[in-house]
């Protein structure tokens, strides 16, 4: 996700009759609230700058009235900003004439709307292909790709029914099988899922991660729920009043919000299930690359503590204990390591949810090895690790950290 596909360089936006008299007063650093006061103009954004990466979801995020849905349709011009510039794979869409807007309209950008926006008189298959046709396809392609995407989304067999035949979730995966169906690169997503009921609503964001793992859309998605946020969002801007106040990645923000209007929005997110163990694990620093008993030994000796990963040219291989390597000391001096002497432990994958893994950290020892798919140590977890991030209510009481907050 290394290349910007859009950027929103110095973006302003002033509703009113005459806007571009007023902005000098938006430059001066006036209020939203005074600038409506004193000229009857509405400031919907301001100074708004970020970069959106090819193959991400791009979360934007804020209350009502915040200005993200003004933001969103900044992107495909349903309104021009007062000031600033929106490039698209390095071109400026405030350059495009009438032709050209039609066209990136048509093929680089599709958007899925709150209120699904289908058509009533026309079918499930006909309203997903309805796009293809405005682009000129003819109608056998695109009721054939229609059904295909009807497919993906879990609708086949619905291609004769009428959006109002529909429950609510089934109507919006036709309206993302419509948007998909054009093939744009770019999908803008607004409030998608906020009509849908909960139950519902966690279907439609898991069947999205998934089709994104196989698509690898660029989508901006816009959401005033900060749980729909982390859970979807590769990175996120929260909106205040129309300004940005905070963007990265959703751990960035969890962990560090920026100032007390970002922190009242996390307070009360389950950080268990939203927070990976990659997010929150610390260095494996007490490797031990020793082949025999020894040598082992001795390295946990120079780093003070009573156990150490056991690590070779093939990555991770097992815990010791010093209690353990001592009495295997004993009895042979010039022992080798081997897996017998290993503690009966599970390493964890660095991209589990920390829910997932809480048993095992407080049933441990010692902080938990870390190991990713290819077998390399990464990353230690602690019982004291999880107590700071998951606050003070969910510290364990029972056992002495003494050994683990290392």
């Amino acid at each position: 996700m290394a290349d910007a596909l859009i950027r929103v360089e110095n973006l302003y936006k002033l509703f009113g009759n005459s806007p571009e008299k007023y902005m000098p007063l938006v430059h001066q650093g006036k209020s939203k609230d005074e600038i409506l006061a004193e000229t009857g103009h509405t400031l919907g954004l301001k100074d708004i700058n970020l970069t959106i990466n090819a193959g991400e979801i791009f979360v934007i995020m804020g209350l009502s009235g915040s200005g993200k849905s003004t933001l969103i349709r900044h992107f495909n011009r349903l309104i021009d900003p007062t000031e600033g510039v929106i490039k698209v794979e390095g071109t400026d869409v405030m350059q495009f004439n009438a032709k050209e807007l039609e066209q990136f309209r048509r093929h680089k950008m599709s958007m899925v709307f709150q209120r699904f926006g289908l058509l009533p008189h026309k079918t499930v298959l006909e309203n997903v292909a309805y796009g293809l046709r405005i682009q000129g396809v003819s109608k056998a392609e695109a009721l054939s790709r229609g059904r295909q995407w009807l497919e993906t989304v879990g609708l086949a067999g619905y291609e004769e029914q009428y959006p109002a035949q529909l429950s609510g979730g089934q109507q919006q995966r036709v309206g993302l099988a419509r948007a998909l169906c054009t093939d744009a690169e770019i999908l803008l997503m607004d409030e998608a899922f906020s009509a849908l009921d909960p139950l519902i609503r966690s279907e439609m964001q898991d069947q999205l991660v998934q089709l994104q793992e196989k698509l690898h859309k660029t989508i901006i998605f816009i959401t005033h729920d900060l749980d729909e946020a982390l859970r979807l969002g590769d990175r996120i801007a929260i909106l205040k009043d129309g300004e940005i106040v905070q963007q990265g990645e959703p751990e960035e923000i969890l962990l560090n919000p920026a100032n007390d209007y970002v922190e009242a929005f996390v307070r009360d997110v389950n950080r268990a299930r939203a927070l990976t163990v990659e997010t929150v694990m610390k260095d494996p620093a007490y490797r031990i690359t020793a082949d025999t008993i020894a040598g082992a030994l001795q390295q946990m000796k120079g780093f003070g503590r009573d156990y150490g990963y056991i690590v070779n040219d093939e990555g991770y291989q097992g815990v010791v204990k010093a209690e353990r390597l001592e009495e295997a000391y004993q009895a042979d001096k010039d022992a080798t390591l081997d897996e017998t002497l290993y503690e009966d432990v599970e390493p964890v994958d660095p991209q589990a949810v920390l829910e997932t893994v809480i048993p095992n950290t407080l049933d441990a020892d010692y902080p938990l090895p870390v190991v990713d798919e290819e077998g390399q140590l990464t990353g230690q977890l602690t019982r004291g690790t999880l107590a700071e991030v998951l606050g003070e209510s969910q510290k364990p009481v029972e056992k002495d950290d003494s050994k683990v907050n290392a």
